[in-house]
C-alpha cells in the first residue's frame, strides 16, 4: 500500500483497531479535548502531508457529539496539507433523514452530507445506508459497501430446508431477495405503514410464509417497534422459528426490553458498524465483524483498484 494513515474519534475506537490490524497499520494517535465552555477540540497526532488519510467514525450515540468530532478530524487533515481524505462512516444516521415530509423541516442526510464535504472529505466509504436516494446526497464519490454477504455466512452453516427470507416493507425487498438468493430460499415482505419514529402498522404479508422458519432481514434496527410489530403479524401465520438479522443494531429506546421480552425470537445477528458491548443482554446475539471489508475497501482504494466486488448492489456507484 502507499503512504496511509487511519485516525478515529470516539465514536468506535474498537472497530478502528480491528481494521487497522487487518491493514497491517497502526491506528494514529487522535487527541481530542473539550473546553470549559463545552465546544470540541481535535488534534490529530500524527504527519499528514501528502499521505492517504482515512477517518473512521461512524455516527453513533451521542451523535452530534461524534459528528462534530469528525468534521474536525476532516478539517485538520486537510489544513495538514494531506493528499486524500476518505471519511470512514460504517453507520451514517442522518440517513434516515432523507425527505421532506413534513412541513418546515430539513432534510438532514443532505444538509450532514454537505458539511462533511465541506470539512474536507474528499470521499466516503459507508455501509448499508437506509435509503438509496441518499447516496445522491455526497457531492463527493462514495463508496457504499453491504454487509449482506457476511451475515449470509453466518445462516448458511443452518438447515434452511424450510426458511423464507423476510424484510419488513417493501422499499427492503431487493437487498432481502438478494439475500434469499444467497441462500437458495424464497422471499416474502410485509406490507408496513410508519405512523411515528417508533410506531409502525403491518397490515399483510407478501408472499408464503405460513408454518414456515423466517430470517427477518433489515437494514437497521432501532427501537424494535418495527420488528415486533412484523413478528405479532407472522405469528398470525403460524411461522415456527424466527431470527432476526440487520446491518446496524442500534437497539435505541425500549429495543432490547421489547426484543428481550420476545419468546419467539430464536436469534439476532448484527455486526459491529456501531458499538455492541451494551447490547449483549439481548437473547442469542450474534456479531459479525466487517472490519475486514473496510478493511479490503481502504487497501483498494488506496492502491487505486476497483471496489465494485464489495459495493451494495442496492445503489451503484461511479
Amino acid at each position: 500500500m502507499g503512504d496511509i494513515v487511519v485516525f478515529t474519534g470516539s465514536a468506535h475506537v474498537e472497530l478502528a483497531e480491528e481494521i487497522c490490524s487487518d491493514l497491517g497499520v497502526d491506528l494514529a494517535p487522535t487527541n481530542i479535548t473539550r473546553f470549559s465552555n463545552d465546544c470540541i477540540q481535535v488534534q490529530l497526532r500524527e504527519n499528514c502531508r501528502q499521505r492517504d488519510v482515512y477517518i473512521v467514525q461512524p455516527l453513533v450515540t451521542p451523535v452530534q457529539d461524534n459528528l462534530v468530532e469528525l468534521l474536525l478530524m476532516l478539517d485538520a487533515a486537510r489544513g495538514a496539507s494531506a493528499a486524500q481524505i476518505t471519511a470512514v462512516i460504517p453507520h451514517y444516521a442522518y440517513a434516515r433523514s432523507d425527505k421532506k415530509d413534513a412541513p418546515r423541516i430539513s432534510i438532514g442526510g443532505r444538509l450532514v452530507a454537505d458539511l462533511i464535504a465541506t470539512a474536507g472529505a474528499d470521499r466516503v466509504l459507508t455501509m448499508a445506508l437506509h435509503a438509496p436516494q441518499v447516496h445522491g446526497f455526497f457531492s463527493v464519490p462514495v463508496d457504499h459497501l453491504s454487509a449482506i454477504d457476511e451475515i449470509a455466512m453466518h445462516y448458511k452453516q443452518t438447515d434452511l430446508s424450510n426458511t423464507v427470507v423476510v424484510s419488513p416493507d417493501l422499499g427492503n425487498a431487493k437487498p432481502a431477495t438478494r439475500f434469499a438468493r444467497l441462500l437458495g430460499v424464497p422471499v416474502a415482505a410485509g406490507s408496513k405503514q410508519r405512523l411515528a419514529d417508533d410506531t409502525v402498522v403491518i397490515d399483510a404479508i407478501v408472499g408464503d410464509v405460513d408454518g414456515k422458519d423466517v430470517i427477518v432481514l433489515d437494514d437497521e434496527i432501532a427501537t424494535g417497534g418495527s420488528v415486533c410489530e412484523l413478528l405479532d403479524v407472522l405469528k398470525a401465520h403460524g411461522v415456527r422459528k424466527v431470527s432476526l438479522a440487520c446491518t446496524h443494531g442500534l437497539f435505541t429506546g425500549k429495543a432490547i426490553e421489547r426484543l428481550s421480552a420476545r419468546k419467539d425470537i430464536a436469534e439476532i445477528v448484527t455486526t459491529n458498524t456501531v458499538p455492541q458491548g451494551d447490547h449483549y443482554g439481548l437473547p442469542n446475539l450474534e456479531v459479525r465483524s466487517i472490519a475486514p471489508l473496510f478493511a479490503d475497501a481502504i487497501g483498494r482504494i488506496n492502491r487505486g483498484e476497483s471496489v465494485s466486488s464489495l459495493l451494495s448492489d442496492v445503489v451503484t456507484t461511479g
